[in-house]
Protein backbone atom coordinates (compact mmCIF):
# COMPACT_ATOMS: atom_id res chain seq x y z
CA UNK A 1 0.00 0.00 0.00
CA UNK A 2 1.53 3.38 -1.26
CA UNK A 3 1.63 5.86 2.02
CA UNK A 4 -1.44 8.59 1.75
CA UNK A 5 -3.79 6.31 0.58
CA UNK A 6 -6.21 7.35 2.98
CA UNK A 7 -9.30 5.54 2.37
CA UNK A 8 -7.46 2.51 1.75
CA UNK A 9 -6.17 2.61 4.81
CA UNK A 10 -9.38 3.13 5.99
CA UNK A 11 -11.59 0.81 5.17
CA UNK A 12 -8.67 -1.67 5.78
CA UNK A 13 -9.11 -0.74 9.59
CA UNK A 14 -12.76 -0.89 9.74
CA UNK A 15 -12.50 -5.06 8.54
CA UNK A 16 -9.03 -6.03 10.26
CA UNK A 17 -8.28 -4.07 13.28
CA UNK A 18 -8.18 -6.23 16.25
CA UNK A 19 -11.54 -6.86 17.89
CA UNK A 20 -10.95 -8.71 20.58
CA UNK A 21 -9.01 -5.96 22.86
CA UNK A 22 -10.87 -3.08 23.74
CA UNK A 23 -11.73 -0.87 26.35
CA UNK A 24 -8.98 0.80 28.52
CA UNK A 25 -7.95 -1.78 30.50
CA UNK A 26 -5.27 -4.11 28.68
CA UNK A 27 -3.99 -7.22 30.85
CA UNK A 28 -1.15 -9.60 29.93
CA UNK A 29 -4.24 -12.29 29.54
CA UNK A 30 -5.57 -10.16 27.17
CA UNK A 31 -2.83 -9.69 24.56
CA UNK A 32 -1.40 -13.68 25.47
CA UNK A 33 -3.79 -15.68 23.64
CA UNK A 34 -2.73 -13.23 20.67
CA UNK A 35 0.96 -13.53 20.74
CA UNK A 36 0.61 -17.37 21.09
CA UNK A 37 -1.46 -17.50 17.96
CA UNK A 38 0.47 -15.01 15.76
CA UNK A 39 1.31 -16.22 12.34
CA UNK A 40 4.49 -18.06 11.62
CA UNK A 41 6.00 -14.64 9.93
CA UNK A 42 6.51 -13.82 13.39
CA UNK A 43 8.99 -14.48 15.82
CA UNK A 44 8.13 -14.52 19.91
CA UNK A 45 10.07 -15.06 22.58
CA UNK A 46 9.97 -14.19 26.45
CA UNK A 47 12.67 -12.06 27.46
CA UNK A 48 11.61 -12.38 30.68
CA UNK A 49 9.59 -11.73 33.08
CA UNK A 50 7.77 -8.70 35.42
CA UNK A 51 8.52 -7.93 38.87
CA UNK A 52 5.57 -10.17 39.49
CA UNK A 53 6.68 -13.08 37.16
CA UNK A 54 4.21 -11.97 34.35
CA UNK A 55 6.37 -12.92 30.90
CA UNK A 56 6.95 -10.17 28.67
CA UNK A 57 7.56 -11.05 24.91
CA UNK A 58 9.22 -9.69 22.31
CA UNK A 59 7.88 -9.73 18.93
CA UNK A 60 10.06 -9.60 16.04
CA UNK A 61 9.44 -9.56 11.91
CA UNK A 62 11.08 -8.58 8.71
CA UNK A 63 14.54 -9.02 7.32
CA UNK A 64 15.83 -4.92 6.15
CA UNK A 65 18.64 -3.11 7.31
CA UNK A 66 16.79 -0.37 9.01
CA UNK A 67 16.36 -1.72 12.69
CA UNK A 68 13.38 0.02 14.45
CA UNK A 69 11.61 -0.87 18.19
CA UNK A 70 8.77 -0.46 19.93
CA UNK A 71 6.97 -0.63 23.08
CA UNK A 72 3.91 -0.25 24.74
CA UNK A 73 2.57 0.21 27.78
CA UNK A 74 5.23 1.16 30.16
CA UNK A 75 2.88 2.63 31.97
CA UNK A 76 0.58 0.29 32.75
CA UNK A 77 -2.72 2.34 32.43
CA UNK A 78 -1.86 3.70 28.93
CA UNK A 79 -2.94 1.05 26.89
CA UNK A 80 -4.03 2.65 23.44
CA UNK A 81 -0.55 1.88 21.99
CA UNK A 82 -0.66 -1.63 22.44
CA UNK A 83 -4.27 -2.24 20.62
CA UNK A 84 -2.90 -0.02 18.06
CA UNK A 85 0.64 -2.61 18.10
CA UNK A 86 -1.63 -5.63 17.76
CA UNK A 87 -3.82 -4.23 14.55
CA UNK A 88 -0.38 -3.37 13.44
CA UNK A 89 0.34 -6.91 13.68
CA UNK A 90 -2.48 -7.75 11.58
CA UNK A 91 -1.41 -5.32 8.71
CA UNK A 92 1.87 -6.47 8.63
CA UNK A 93 0.53 -10.01 8.37
CA UNK A 94 -0.55 -8.51 4.89
CA UNK A 95 1.73 -9.41 2.54
CA UNK A 96 0.01 -7.49 -0.08
CA UNK A 97 0.40 -4.11 2.29
CA UNK A 98 3.26 -4.66 4.22
CA UNK A 99 5.94 -6.40 1.43
CA UNK A 100 8.04 -3.13 1.56
CA UNK A 101 8.15 -2.50 5.44
CA UNK A 102 9.15 -6.17 5.77
CA UNK A 103 12.04 -6.08 2.93
CA UNK A 104 13.89 -3.14 4.09
CA UNK A 105 12.70 -2.59 7.87
CA UNK A 106 13.81 -5.16 10.66
CA UNK A 107 10.66 -4.57 13.48
CA UNK A 108 10.98 -5.38 17.00
CA UNK A 109 7.85 -5.33 19.43
CA UNK A 110 7.34 -5.29 23.44
CA UNK A 111 3.94 -5.09 23.57
CA UNK A 112 2.94 -4.63 27.22
CA UNK A 113 6.38 -3.99 28.93
CA UNK A 114 4.69 -3.16 32.51
CA UNK A 115 1.82 -5.97 32.92
CA UNK A 116 1.76 -5.72 37.08
CA UNK A 117 1.40 -1.70 36.61
CA UNK A 118 -1.40 -3.27 33.77
CA UNK A 119 -3.53 -4.93 36.80
CA UNK A 120 -3.45 -2.17 38.95
CA UNK A 121 -4.13 0.65 36.66
CA UNK A 122 -1.00 2.41 37.09
CA UNK A 123 1.84 3.95 36.09
CA UNK A 124 4.31 2.31 37.85
CA UNK A 125 5.25 -1.06 37.79
CA UNK A 126 4.72 -3.48 41.07
CA UNK A 127 7.86 -1.67 43.00
CA UNK A 128 5.88 1.64 42.21
CA UNK A 129 8.99 2.71 40.15
CA UNK A 130 7.88 4.76 37.07
CA UNK A 131 9.62 2.89 34.16
CA UNK A 132 9.36 6.32 32.37
CA UNK A 133 11.82 7.92 35.00
CA UNK A 134 14.11 4.78 35.34
CA UNK A 135 16.68 5.08 32.49
CA UNK A 136 19.31 6.30 34.31
CA UNK A 137 19.10 4.09 37.73
CA UNK A 138 17.65 0.87 35.55
CA UNK A 139 16.27 -0.32 38.78
CA UNK A 140 13.44 -2.40 37.24
CA UNK A 141 12.97 -5.12 36.05
CA UNK A 142 11.29 -4.12 33.17
CA UNK A 143 13.48 -1.30 32.63
CA UNK A 144 16.69 -3.60 32.66
CA UNK A 145 14.74 -5.63 29.65
CA UNK A 146 13.82 -2.74 27.57
CA UNK A 147 17.22 -1.38 27.59
CA UNK A 148 19.18 -5.11 27.25
CA UNK A 149 17.11 -5.18 24.02
CA UNK A 150 17.98 -1.47 22.85
CA UNK A 151 21.66 -2.57 23.36
CA UNK A 152 21.30 -5.75 21.49
CA UNK A 153 18.92 -5.02 19.01
CA UNK A 154 20.70 -1.93 18.30
CA UNK A 155 18.28 0.37 16.30
CA UNK A 156 18.20 3.53 14.65
CA UNK A 157 14.24 4.18 15.45
CA UNK A 158 12.18 3.31 18.43
CA UNK A 159 8.79 4.23 19.21
CA UNK A 160 7.03 4.68 22.70
CA UNK A 161 3.93 4.52 23.11
CA UNK A 162 2.06 6.23 25.18
CA UNK A 163 -1.16 7.70 26.62
CA UNK A 164 -1.77 11.81 27.62
CA UNK A 165 -4.67 12.90 29.79
CA UNK A 166 -8.07 14.17 28.77
CA UNK A 167 -6.71 17.52 30.10
CA UNK A 168 -4.83 18.14 26.62
CA UNK A 169 -6.15 20.41 23.86
CA UNK A 170 -4.38 21.84 20.87
CA UNK A 171 -2.68 25.20 21.56
CA UNK A 172 -5.02 27.61 20.47
CA UNK A 173 -7.93 25.22 19.37
CA UNK A 174 -10.82 24.09 21.44
CA UNK A 175 -9.89 20.31 19.78
CA UNK A 176 -8.69 17.86 22.15
CA UNK A 177 -4.36 16.48 21.47
CA UNK A 178 -5.85 13.45 20.08
CA UNK A 179 -2.70 12.36 19.24
CA UNK A 180 0.64 14.53 20.05
CA UNK A 181 4.00 13.75 19.26
CA UNK A 182 7.79 14.10 20.65
CA UNK A 183 10.97 14.43 19.32
CA UNK A 184 12.81 14.35 23.06
CA UNK A 185 16.18 16.54 23.43
CA UNK A 186 19.03 15.33 24.33
CA UNK A 187 20.23 18.27 26.80
CA UNK A 188 19.29 21.04 28.39
CA UNK A 189 19.58 23.38 25.86
CA UNK A 190 17.04 21.15 23.61
CA UNK A 191 20.25 20.69 20.83
CA UNK A 192 19.04 20.18 17.36
CA UNK A 193 21.06 16.97 16.40
CA UNK A 194 21.05 15.44 13.16
CA UNK A 195 19.24 12.17 14.68
CA UNK A 196 16.52 14.91 16.44
CA UNK A 197 15.96 16.60 12.48
CA UNK A 198 15.62 12.59 11.29
CA UNK A 199 13.16 12.21 14.32
CA UNK A 200 11.25 15.09 13.47
CA UNK A 201 11.16 14.23 9.99
CA UNK A 202 9.18 11.23 10.86
CA UNK A 203 6.57 12.67 12.91
CA UNK A 204 6.39 15.89 10.01
CA UNK A 205 5.04 12.73 7.76
CA UNK A 206 2.64 11.05 10.53
CA UNK A 207 1.01 14.99 11.16
CA UNK A 208 0.58 15.14 7.85
CA UNK A 209 -1.20 11.93 7.30
CA UNK A 210 -2.82 12.46 10.31
CA UNK A 211 -4.29 16.46 9.45
CA UNK A 212 -6.27 14.64 6.67
CA UNK A 213 -8.31 12.81 9.06
CA UNK A 214 -8.77 14.61 12.12
CA UNK A 215 -7.35 18.39 11.56
CA UNK A 216 -6.30 20.41 14.27
CA UNK A 217 -6.53 17.68 17.01
CA UNK A 218 -2.60 16.84 16.49
CA UNK A 219 -0.28 18.52 19.62
CA UNK A 220 3.48 18.35 20.23
CA UNK A 221 4.01 17.52 23.45
CA UNK A 222 7.29 19.57 25.87
CA UNK A 223 11.01 19.27 24.36
CA UNK A 224 11.91 20.09 28.13
CA UNK A 225 14.87 18.12 28.77
CA UNK A 226 13.87 15.02 31.51
CA UNK A 227 17.46 13.61 32.72
CA UNK A 228 15.74 9.99 33.87
CA UNK A 229 13.27 9.47 30.62
CA UNK A 230 13.40 6.80 28.41
CA UNK A 231 12.82 8.40 25.49
CA UNK A 232 15.91 11.67 26.13
CA UNK A 233 17.87 9.15 26.48
CA UNK A 234 17.91 6.67 24.18
CA UNK A 235 18.07 9.85 21.68
CA UNK A 236 21.01 10.67 24.26
CA UNK A 237 22.51 7.20 22.84
CA UNK A 238 21.46 7.81 19.28
CA UNK A 239 18.42 5.78 19.09
CA UNK A 240 16.02 8.48 17.07
CA UNK A 241 13.34 7.80 19.55
CA UNK A 242 9.76 8.92 18.67
CA UNK A 243 6.70 9.48 21.63
CA UNK A 244 3.17 9.24 20.23
CA UNK A 245 0.76 9.93 23.09
CA UNK A 246 -2.59 9.25 22.59
CA UNK A 247 -5.49 11.21 23.43
CA UNK A 248 -9.08 11.97 23.89
CA UNK A 249 -11.22 12.55 20.97
CA UNK A 250 -15.25 13.24 21.31
CA UNK A 251 -16.85 10.57 23.41
CA UNK A 252 -14.14 8.13 23.24
CA UNK A 253 -13.42 7.60 26.95
CA UNK A 254 -12.40 3.72 25.61
CA UNK A 255 -9.79 5.20 23.03
CA UNK A 256 -11.36 3.01 20.53
CA UNK A 257 -11.07 6.33 18.17
CA UNK A 258 -8.05 7.38 19.02
CA UNK A 259 -6.60 3.70 18.65
CA UNK A 260 -7.37 3.70 14.93
CA UNK A 261 -5.35 7.09 14.37
CA UNK A 262 -2.74 5.66 16.64
CA UNK A 263 -2.50 3.04 14.33
CA UNK A 264 -2.37 4.96 11.24
CA UNK A 265 0.43 7.13 12.46
CA UNK A 266 2.23 3.68 12.70
CA UNK A 267 1.86 2.63 9.38
CA UNK A 268 2.31 6.17 8.20
CA UNK A 269 5.98 6.68 10.16
CA UNK A 270 6.88 2.59 8.86
CA UNK A 271 6.25 3.55 5.92
CA UNK A 272 7.76 6.86 5.63
CA UNK A 273 11.24 5.13 7.28
CA UNK A 274 11.02 2.54 4.47
CA UNK A 275 10.95 4.37 1.37
CA UNK A 276 12.96 7.55 2.23
CA UNK A 277 16.67 7.99 2.36
CA UNK A 278 16.25 11.76 2.94
CA UNK A 279 15.36 13.27 6.57
CA UNK A 280 15.90 16.73 5.61
CA UNK A 281 12.10 18.18 6.09
CA UNK A 282 11.76 18.51 9.56
CA UNK A 283 11.67 22.23 9.88
CA UNK A 284 7.39 21.33 9.79
CA UNK A 285 7.61 19.57 12.96
CA UNK A 286 7.95 23.03 14.70
CA UNK A 287 4.72 24.12 13.35
CA UNK A 288 2.63 21.56 15.12
CA UNK A 289 0.90 23.42 17.82
CA UNK A 290 1.95 22.62 21.31
CA UNK A 291 -0.23 21.19 23.83
CA UNK A 292 -1.81 23.00 25.80
CA UNK A 293 -4.07 21.98 28.96
CA UNK A 294 -7.28 24.01 28.76
CA UNK A 295 -9.76 20.92 28.25
CA UNK A 296 -12.05 19.17 30.49
CA UNK A 297 -14.56 16.14 30.48
CA UNK A 298 -17.37 18.51 31.89
CA UNK A 299 -17.50 22.49 33.06
CA UNK A 300 -20.42 22.81 35.52
CA UNK A 301 -21.57 26.50 34.60
CA UNK A 302 -22.47 28.60 38.14
CA UNK A 303 -22.86 25.97 40.34
CA UNK A 304 -23.38 26.66 44.12
CA UNK A 305 -20.44 25.03 45.85
CA UNK A 306 -19.14 25.48 49.98
CA UNK A 307 -15.28 25.95 50.24
CA UNK A 308 -14.44 25.96 53.61
CA UNK A 309 -17.88 26.63 55.11
CA UNK A 310 -18.87 29.57 52.79
CA UNK A 311 -21.19 29.18 50.27
CA UNK A 312 -20.05 30.75 47.00
CA UNK A 313 -21.75 30.10 42.82
CA UNK A 314 -18.95 28.97 40.87
CA UNK A 315 -17.53 26.87 37.30
CA UNK A 316 -16.45 23.32 38.48
CA UNK A 317 -14.31 21.59 35.92
CA UNK A 318 -14.21 17.82 36.04
CA UNK A 319 -11.48 15.17 34.35
CA UNK A 320 -12.77 11.19 34.51
CA UNK A 321 -10.41 9.07 35.88
CA UNK A 322 -10.30 5.65 36.46
CA UNK A 323 -9.49 3.35 39.12
CA UNK A 324 -9.74 -0.94 39.70
CA UNK A 325 -12.38 -1.86 42.08
CA UNK A 326 -13.21 -5.61 42.37
CA UNK A 327 -10.85 -6.38 39.58
CA UNK A 328 -12.88 -3.70 37.25
CA UNK A 329 -12.04 -0.67 35.52
CA UNK A 330 -14.35 1.95 36.96
CA UNK A 331 -15.14 5.89 36.10
CA UNK A 332 -14.96 8.56 38.27
CA UNK A 333 -15.21 12.30 38.16
CA UNK A 334 -12.46 14.10 40.05
CA UNK A 335 -12.85 17.86 40.90
CA UNK A 336 -9.58 19.68 37.85
CA UNK A 337 -10.42 23.14 38.02
CA UNK A 338 -12.61 25.58 40.20
CA UNK A 339 -13.05 28.84 39.66
CA UNK A 340 -13.98 31.14 36.33
CA UNK A 341 -13.90 28.42 33.17
CA UNK A 342 -14.45 30.78 30.61
CA UNK A 343 -10.89 29.88 29.09
CA UNK A 344 -11.43 25.91 29.17
CA UNK A 345 -13.08 24.20 26.59
CA UNK A 346 -15.32 21.02 26.93
CA UNK A 347 -17.56 19.03 25.28
CA UNK A 348 -19.83 18.55 27.82
CA UNK A 349 -20.86 22.43 29.62
CA UNK A 350 -23.92 21.46 32.09
CA UNK A 351 -25.54 24.94 33.38
CA UNK A 352 -25.82 23.84 37.04
CA UNK A 353 -27.99 26.49 38.64
CA UNK A 354 -30.12 24.00 39.63
CA UNK A 355 -28.21 21.04 40.10
CA UNK A 356 -27.26 19.91 44.10
CA UNK A 357 -23.85 19.44 44.65
CA UNK A 358 -23.70 16.94 46.33
CA UNK A 359 -25.44 14.57 43.61
CA UNK A 360 -22.74 15.20 41.19
CA UNK A 361 -20.49 12.48 43.61
CA UNK A 362 -17.54 14.43 42.62
CA UNK A 363 -13.96 13.44 43.90
CA UNK A 364 -10.97 14.97 44.76
CA UNK A 365 -8.81 12.32 44.39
Amino acid sequence: MKTGKVEDLQHWYKNNFESSLVGRRILFTDIEPLLINLPSKFTKEIIGTSESGIPIYKVSIGTGKKKILLWSQMHGNESTGTKAMFDLFNYLNNESFSSAILKECTLQFIPLLNPDGAIKFTRENLNDIDLNRDAVAIKATESKLLRSILDEFNPKFCFNLHDQRSIFNVEGTQNTATISFLAPSIDEERTLTEERKETMSVIVAMNSFLQQLIPNHIGRYTDEFYPTATGDNFQKLGHNTILIEAGHYKNDYERETTREFNFYALVEGLNFITNTTNYSNYEEYFNIPNNDKLFLDIIYKNLTIELDGVRKITDVGIQFKFKVLNNKLVKYKCIEQIGDLSKFASNNIINAENLNYLDLELSNS
